[in-house]
């Protein structure tokens, strides 16, 4: 009886050691190789990549044949895997065009000079600086002012002297201090001249006004006649954006319409922008037509120059819409990644159609509301490929 055990229990050690081994050979014959750096590259033999020479490792291929790869919740995070419900749209929803910040030209101020004099300082001589009210902004020499300074000291020293005894020498100080500030003198400086009483040709002017000097007229040691432009000041509480339409890009949008506005180098979402002007006429010379926007500027942080992209309307539409990014293009044609569970995605075959900046037309393939992958769907070709050994639509036809 023991003897018949004996050869029961090697007879199962041969089976076991049999299977063990068809296994193995089962599991080589299903590895392939591929290149660390270059997934793409998929060989059924040990080598080395012919894109940088890297060796290839080996890789088994685990259930290559399901199509479908799961992820845990670390590598979605880390990968910024991202999904969204397809929706029907128009792919010219989010046209972008390139545009730039420009003074609202209601809001400007002309300051001219407020007698016939010479211009002995100017205390801003550059475009693009801001000015606040009450700041410095020009020196001028003027006899004229000098004259206006006498008559003011004159009527004040006869007011002291004769207005108890007659009222009228009050109205004629009245009268010359209007003058001087209707000539540009602040209160300030009245008060300066009545205390001091000293007589000064060169009058030092201040900006009425706060906002950014967009043009200097005048130079220094310049001659100038009253009312010559010296500075135009335009205000930054709202500020336009500008951008160029192409023909077809003109019917999509109109006066009136709300667009997005994201100005380069400011982190935040996009900013509404209301449109308040499409020129009736092309830009002498080409095909293009000028949009106007106002973008509010509360905290004057947008500057005149700053560029911009401006993000058009759209309209409703019957094509399922992605993102660019969302679907990738290779030699055996385009195919979206669609999460079929928990973590778990598999490589649709689609058919594209047109295409903007930033969306593409799916024409089939995917159904609406199906969850697809919009961020990170090179991150998945690439972990299939290494996972499974072999590319997720082999085998498809397109």
């Amino acid at each position: 009886m023991k003897r018949y055990l004996n050869i029961l229990f090697l007879l199962l050690l041969v089976a076991f050691g049999a299977c063990q081994s068809d296994q193995h050979s089962e599991a080589a014959a299903e590895t392939t190789y591929t290149c660390p750096m270059h997934p793409q590259v998929v060989q059924s033999e040990p080598g080395i990549c012919p894109i940088c020479h890297m060796d290839l490792v080996p890789v088994a291929q685990n259930g290559a044949d399901k199509g479908e790869l799961m992820l845990s919740e670390s590598q979605i995070a880390l990968g910024n895997i991202k999904t969204k419900r397809v929706k029907l749209g128009d792919v010219s929803s989010n046209t972008i065009l390139t545009g730039k910040l420009v003074l609202d030209e209601t809001q400007t101020d002309v300051i001219s000079s407020r007698a016939q004099g010479r211009v002995e300082k100017l205390y801003i001589k550059e475009t693009g600086q801001t000015v606040q009210k009450g700041q410095p902004l020009y020196e001028l020499y003027s006899e004229e002012l000098l004259t206006l300074q006498r008559e003011y000291l004159l009527a004040l020293k006869q007011n002291q002297e004769l207005g108890e005894e007659n009222p009228r020498f009050a109205s004629f100080l009245e009268a010359a201090r209007k003058k001087l500030l209707l000539y540009g003198l602040t209160e300030s400086q009245i008060r300066s001249l009545a205390r001091t009483g000293s007589l000064d040709a060169r009058v030092t002017f201040v900006a009425p006004t706060a906002g950014v000097i967009t043009d200097v007229a005048a130079a220094e040691g310049q001659y100038v006649a009253e009312g010559a432009v010296l500075y135009r000041v335009g205000k930054l509480g709202k500020i336009w954006v500008e951008a160029e339409l192409y023909p077809q890009e003109v019917a999509n949008v109109q006066a009136g319409d709300e667009v997005l506005v994201s100005v380069q180098g400011f982190a935040e979402e996009a900013v509404p922008a209301s449109v308040t002007f499409i020129s009736p006429e092309y830009r002498q010379g080409s095909q293009v037509a000028v949009l106007r926007a106002e973008l509010p500027n509360k905290n004057e942080q947008y500057l005149p120059g700053m560029q911009a992209n401006v993000s058009l309307p759209g309209k409703n539409g019957s094509d399922l819409v992605l993102p660019n990014d969302a679907v990738i293009q290779d030699a055996s044609g385009s195919h979206v990644w669609v999460q079929t569970g928990k973590n778990t995605f598999r490589a649709r075959m689609v058919t594209i159609g047109e295409e903007s900046a930033d969306n593409v037309a799916i024409l089939s393939g995917i159904q609406e509301n199906d969850k697809v992958v919009t961020s990170g769907a090179y991150l998945l070709y690439s972990e299939f490929v290494l996972k499974k050994g072999a590319d997720p639509m082999a085998g498809h036809n397109h």
